[in-house]
């Protein structure tokens, strides 16, 4: 399929109630993320298919890309760009988690956008630390990465501040010796002490999410 052929598919695919959803988010597409996934899943990978998409600036047509690229096929620098130019949250996200994370400059990358002044930037950066926490910590300076979350989380914008806090819980859940001064950082900050919670979900302020996890570790 052409471009414009994905496009115009894309097009007959959004929902206003879709749309509306998405929007609350921060999202401005109106495709349903079972029939997206579908439709990648039909043009299977195409690397130069997704560039274009990618070009687009559409957000639905730049979420099919992320689906259908080649991870390790994208430079160091063109990542860098990408991810400058995810204008939304389910965009960036998807970057990070479907690309970036299983691209050869992944450490590269995370240790310059975690240092980056943009704190949208940053969180991604923050976001790839918090899987090296859970899944590959040997090289990490925990200690010093409380040290920079005790002193910037509380005042962080949105976004990266969700993000170190995730990483703050994970460094609580998954390693014993740090968990104590985690949970004192997540009861001194308060940061998302009262996000509001569906019913049998866990809350995400770190310290009633560490016991929770750690809780079902040991159950």
């Amino acid at each position: 399929m052409t471009v414009t052929e994905v496009l115009a598919e894309l097009a007959d695919l959004a929902d206003p109630r879709v749309r509306e959803v998405n929007e609350r988010h921060g999202d401005d597409h109106g495709v349903n993320l079972g029939k997206l996934r579908a439709v990648a899943k039909r043009l299977t990978t195409q690397q130069d298919l997704a560039r274009e998409l990618w070009a687009t600036d559409d957000t639905a047509a730049m979420l099919l890309a992320l689906l259908i690229c080649r991870p390790k096929a994208f430079g160091r620098d063109e990542l860098d760009a990408m991810l400058r130019a995810a204008r939304t949250p389910k965009v960036h996200d998807w970057l990070v988690n479907y690309v970036v994370r299983k691209n050869p400059h992944a450490e590269e990358l995370r240790v310059a956008w975690t240092a980056d002044p943009d704190p949208v930037v940053a969180s991604a950066g923050w976001a790839l630390t918090t899987e090296r926490v859970a899944k590959r910590p040997d090289g990490l300076d925990l200690p010093g990465l409380l040290d920079v979350v005790e002193a910037e989380m509380g005042d962080a914008p949105d976004r990266l501040q969700w993000a170190m806090n995730h990483c703050l819980a994970q460094i609580g859940i998954e390693h014993a010796a740090h968990r104590e001064r985690a949970i004192a950082i997540g009861e001194r900050l308060r940061v998302l002490e009262d996000y509001p919670t569906p019913p049998n979900c866990t809350s995400p302020y770190a310290p009633v999410w560490i016991a929770e996890m750690v809780r079902r570790q040991n159950a």
